[in-house]
C-alpha cells in the first residue's frame, strides 16, 4: 500500500481538535505504521487594526478540512473516520479520494510563502469610506479611498491638493479611518 494525502472534512473551527484527537487515537491504537501525518494548511496574514497597527495572524487556508497522510485499508479509514469532529473523507460517494502531489503542492504551497513573497494583508478600510493620512508626506489630510490593494497591502486615496482631486498610493498603516 502507498502513502498518500487524503482529505478529512471536520466541523469548522475544530480542525487543531481533530488533529490532537486524531493523534491520540493513533497512538492508543498503534496505528503509527499506518497514518503518518496530520497537516491543517495556515497562511500568516497581517492585519491593519484601528490607528494604523499591524497584527499578524495564522488563517486556515482550507476551514473545516485537514489533511492526513495514510495507508489507507479498512482499520486507518475507520480509526480516522470515527474520530470526534471528522464527518468524512473528500470524495465521491464516500470514497476517500487521494490527493494528487500537484493538487497537494498547491494547497501546501499556499501556506508556505516563497522567499521574497508579499504576505497577504487584510484591512477594514473600504472603497468610498474617508480616511484620515496619519504619516508621511500627506500628514493630516483626509481622502477618500478610491481603490483598496491588500495583497500590496497599499490603499488608493483621492486627496484634495490645491483644491484638485489627487491620488496618493498608501501603506495601510498610513491611513486612519475618520
Amino acid at each position: 500500500m502507498a502513502k498518500k494525502w487524503y482529505v478529512l472534512h471536520t466541523y469548522s473551527g475544530y480542525e487543531n481538535k481533530v488533529k490532537k484527537n486524531l493523534q491520540q487515537r493513533i497512538e492508543s491504537m498503534g496505528l503509527e505504521n499506518k497514518i503518518f501525518k496530520i497537516e491543517i494548511p495556515t497562511e500568516t496574514v497581517t492585519e491593519i487594526k484601528e490607528g494604523g497597527k499591524r497584527v499578524e495572524s495564522e488563517k486556515k487556508v482550507l476551514p473545516g478540512y485537514v489533511l492526513v497522510r495514510m495507508e489507507l485499508d479498512p482499520q486507518s479509514w475507520a480509526a480516522v473516520r470515527n474520530t470526534p469532529g471528522v464527518t468524512g473523507f473528500v470524495g465521491s460517494q464516500g470514497n476517500p479520494e487521494a490527493l494528487t502531489r500537484e493538487e497537494y503542492n498547491k494547497i501546501m504551497g499556499a501556506s508556505k510563502p516563497r522567499p521574497g513573497t508579499p504576505k497577504k494583508t487584510s484591512t477594514s478600510i473600504e472603497v468610498g469610506q474617508t480616511v484620515k493620512v496619519v504619516s508621511g508626506p500627506f500628514v493630516d489630510f483626509d481622502g477618500t479611498v478610491a481603490e483598496v490593494m491588500p495583497d500590496a497591502g497599499k490603499v488608493r486615496v483621492m486627496v484634495s491638493i490645491f483644491g484638485r482631486e489627487t491620488p496618493v498610493e498608501l501603506s495601510f498603516d498610513q491611513v486612519a479611518k475618520v
